[in-house]
């Protein structure tokens, strides 16, 4: 027999160049969707501000949403993907599996729906009764049922999505969005020409822009060789184990929602509240979606494989890349969202119908959830590691707990600190989730260890983003003219985002953060 002198280097040598070319592709496209979603949101503030009609959308829009995440992308896909990967691995019949899939999603998101425009005050009640008697209640009534069937079409690309990305096939899933943002654009700037109701406008285009990036997904799906057809539904032995690994998912995800559905009561309850937090909310997910999404994306169907084959070094290699990854890149992020809060909403928001005395509100709302970056991006780095092994229930017990904190501080601080106690919840409860889901791994063995890589670059990150933070402090107290004139504070922004970045890139290259001699 032929010894295996160090196996380690073997196996994760080869997987190295697969997973960040999996991360960039999905990070770059995704930096393109969040970037045209951002100029929507510039686009939804300059058009409707934070009035009545714009907080209406808002809420109405959320609905949907909610409901994709709690069935499709955050519990289906947690179960379907590691289950779809490594039964694509061993030739098991996958198709079959997924089309069943499909089927059982279809069939019960369809009757949600229809259970949903019925009981559509009692959603909008329930997401913001602060709009109870007055318009954007019936407004948000109205948007809230044509906005709805959004959740069908979005909970199969979904699924279609977690198909395509155990494959690595990445492109497609993480471009569907884009055409997203740009039907609502178009939207927009046809109620603009034509003289239409912009609140109708957009409302109506959010299905539309569900069934186009469905088409996209589809389409990429066949030229896979996984064109699904809808069949009838039934309980098969491969359903039943799905939904039994789905179900505590499917309460996490609850559990999720719950967390957002105090943070848009209590906004709701204080006037243009909802408006500055969903703008800040905008402009945080911006680096949350690129990196930590990107690299969730990725890093579970890796790990998927990776345990499937009982490679416990390379499914270590990966898990220490990505959080390298995503530390280097959201660390700097988190000092600089709080830090130039208020310039970056001043000079990006402020417009049209956004006034001056909404950039204050919101510039707070997003210093406090950029503290909470780095939180929320170690959470997509680590549930994949309990959703690879289809421990779906660690991650349920952790976040009611988190859910359990979120309210208390977001509802105990809101009489005191009005709307931003809800970002403030939101935060800690971020942070109370991170802490458990890296405990929680202690019993997993070396795959979830660092490495020696990780451990000496971390204070060498920590540290040129302290040096970072000093630079922009400096030019934002240099340029503090620039940023408030008209003609120059674009240019100025841009001064003090370059600055920031080259001092940070240039003090981690000479801490040896970027040298190969950790590797």
């Amino acid at each position: 027999m032929r010894p295996h002198a160090c196996p380690s280097p073997r196996l994760a040598r080869p997987m190295r160049s697969p997973l960040l070319r999996g991360i960039l592709s999905v990070g770059s496209w995704t930096l393109a969707s969040r970037l045209v979603g951002f100029l929507r949101d510039l686009m939804i503030a300059a058009y409707l501000g934070t009035g009545p009609v714009a907080q209406a959308y808002l809420v109405a829009f959320s609905l949907p949403n909610m409901f994709r995440r709690f069935f499709a992308e955050g519990a289906f896909n947690t179960a379907f993907v590691p289950m779809f990967a490594r039964r694509l691995e061993g030739g098991d019949n996958p198709r079959g599996f997924a089309e069943e899939a499909f089927s059982g999603l279809f069939a019960v998101v369809l009757t949600v729906s229809l259970l949903a425009h019925l009981a559509m005050p009692w959603l909008v009640a329930l997401q913001a009764s602060g709009f109870l008697g007055d318009e954007r209640f019936g407004l948000a009534v109205v948007y809230g049922r044509i906005c709805f069937p959004y959740i069908l079409f979005m909970s199969l690309t979904a699924l279609l999505s977690g198909l395509l990305n155990a494959g690595g096939r990445f492109v497609a899933a993480a471009a569907a969005p884009v055409l997203m943002n740009l039907v609502l654009i178009a939207a927009m700037l046809a109620a603009d020409r034509l003289g239409w109701d912009m609140g109708l406008a957009m409302a109506w285009s959010t299905p539309v822009s569900g069934l186009v990036q469905l088409c996209m997904v589809w389409w990429a799906a066949r030229r896979m060789g996984f064109a699904l057809r809808l069949r009838r539904p039934r309980l098969s032995p491969d359903m039943r184990r799905l939904l039994a690994v789905a179900a505590p998912a499917v309460l996490a995800g609850g559990v999720v929602q719950v967390n957002l559905l105090v943070g848009r009561q209590v906004g709701s309850f204080f006037e243009h509240g909802i408006a500055w937090l969903t703008n800040a909310d905008r402009l945080y997910q911006l680096p949350l979606g690129v990196v930590g999404i990107a690299i969730g994306i990725v890093l579970l169907p890796e790990i998927s494989r990776r345990q499937k084959s009982g490679d416990t070094p390379g499914s270590r290699h990966a898990f220490n890349r990505a959080t390298e990854l995503a530390l280097v890149l959201t660390l700097p992020a988190a000092a600089a969202l709080i830090l130039m809060a208020e310039p970056l909403i001043s000079v990006l928001f402020r417009r049209g119908a956004f006034l001056q005395s909404d950039v204050g509100p919101t510039a707070l709302a997003l210093a406090i959830y950029g503290a909470g970056l780095p939180a929320f991006v170690l959470q997509k780095v680590l549930q994949p590691l309990y959703f690879a092994r289809e421990d779906t229930r660690s991650p349920f017990r952790f976040a009611l707990w988190s859910m359990l904190v979120n309210a208390a501080v977001a509802l105990g601080l809101a009489p005191v600190m009005g709307f931003s106690a809800a970002a403030v919840g939101t935060t800690v409860a971020g942070w109370i989730m991170t802490l458990q889901l890296w405990r929680g791994t202690r019993t997993f063995g070396a795959a979830a260890q660092l490495d020696t890589r990780l451990r000496r670059r971390l204070p060498r990150m920590l540290l040129s983003s302290a040096i970072m933070s000093g630079v922009v402090a400096g030019a934002l107290h240099f340029l503090d003219g620039a940023l408030q004139a008209e003609g120059l504070r674009y240019a100025a922004l841009c001064a003090v985002i370059l600055s920031g970045g080259c001092s940070y890139l240039g003090s981690y290259w000479l801490l040896g953060g970027l040298g190969r001699r950790d590797g």
